[in-house]
């Protein structure tokens, strides 16, 4: 095993490690009573922002690629996640949350990656700035087609109506129009939301470790040098695009059936831009950081309501110093010296096994 495959081989069991330890703790605090209602309540949400962090990784990181409009693939999924789940519930009787859970989640990725394919068809064939208005465009578009959509439920067949709610008395409203999805039975749990984030973890390490993650990785560093070796560039920015926006329509099944309701203002630009902050602070290309860095960063405004008027004043400060921190040489230094053991023994390991491959 070469030196690069040994420390690929590392990285993926750490960042696994951390997700199951986190999990394994959550869950005994929870057993134990010893976790606030407050952090209890934040657990679907953030194992669905960092879905959304590590899909979105997979574009800016790895395939070098700018999108403002992760939010609207999320919204797409959360809005089918719910109609689905609704239909299953009140057309066909289905009372098993898993398994409605399930289904809408993946009808949620189905949906969101359809959607991926249509934008992604004319958008990647653009390139930096371009591809970025196209994408908040397509956000935006998305937040503002959801506010004329009435879909209900008569009988055993469902009814769609746009602009105006033409829909016959006696149906069973799941989406009406710019009051959203409605009437939602909350079914999403910690479990699932551990669930999804590990089959993202699996996806998206095994596909950039892949033959096709290193085109991919290698259409990021040099476009005109891929290209000149046979890469076709837009079909491997496709691959990333469409895989980032089907894990982030099951982040959005997932998220909206962990509320009552869902309205088209909890996906607007601002989230798009929060995620890409999650992603950023984490370092680009790196899973574990988007990992950490969402969960950190979706858990802090509410430690920080103890401030009142002045809690996201208090985030904005934070998030700065965290970002200037961990940009600083000498911090870079310190983690150096801090890893360096770790690495004189990992090297001692290998010399005793016979040097690498």
């Amino acid at each position: 095993m070469t030196r690069a495959k040994r420390n690929r081989l590392i990285y993926n069991i750490v960042t696994y490690a951390v997700v199951i330890a986190a999990f394994v703790i959550l869950q005994s605090m929870i057993a134990n009573k010893s976790i606030s209602r407050t952090l209890k309540g934040q657990l679907v949400p953030i194992c669905s922002w960092v879905i959304m962090a590590i899909s979105l990784n997979l574009v800016i990181g790895f395939s070098g690629e700018l999108s403002l409009g992760h939010a609207g693939f999320m919204s797409v999924g959360a809005y089918t996640g719910a109609i689905v789940s609704g239909y299953l519930l009140t057309a066909r009787g289905v009372e098993t949350e898993w398994l409605r859970l399930a289904v809408a989640i993946a009808a949620g990725g189905v949906a969101a990656g359809i959607a991926g394919v249509l934008i992604g068809i004319p958008v990647l064939r653009l390139r930096g700035d371009y591809l970025a208005i196209v994408t908040l465009a397509f956000g935006e578009i998305i937040r503002n087609l959801v506010n004329v959509i009435y879909v209900g439920v008569d009988g055993a067949r469902m009814r769609f109506s746009f602009l105006n709610n033409d829909l016959p008395e006696g149906v069973t409203m799941l989406v009406d129009g710019a009051k959203g999805a409605v009437g939602i039975k909350r079914i999403s749990t910690f479990t699932a939301g551990f669930v999804l984030v590990m089959i993202t973890l699996v996806v998206v390490l095994n596909l950039v470790n892949s033959r096709a993650g290193r085109a991919i990785k290698a259409t990021r560093d040099n476009r005109i040098a891929a290209e000149s070796m046979g890469v076709p560039v837009t079909k491997y920015k496709m691959m990333a695009f469409v895989t980032a926006a089907v894990l982030a329509g099951m982040a959005g099944a997932l998220y909206g059936l962990n509320s009552s309701t869902i309205v088209p203002a909890q996906f607007t630009f601002n989230q798009s831009i929060n995620v890409l902050v999650f992603v950023v602070l984490g370092g680009l290309g790196n899973v574990l950081g988007s990992v950490i860095s969402a969960t950190l960063l979706t858990i802090l405004p509410e430690v920080l309501r103890a401030f009142a008027d002045y809690r996201m004043l208090a985030y904005a400060i934070v998030l700065i110093l965290v970002m200037i921190f961990t940009n600083n040489p000498i911090v870079r230094s310190w983690a150096d010296r801090i890893v360096a053991p770790a690495k004189r023994l990992l090297r001692g390991k290998r010399k005793a096994e016979g040097g690498d491959a």
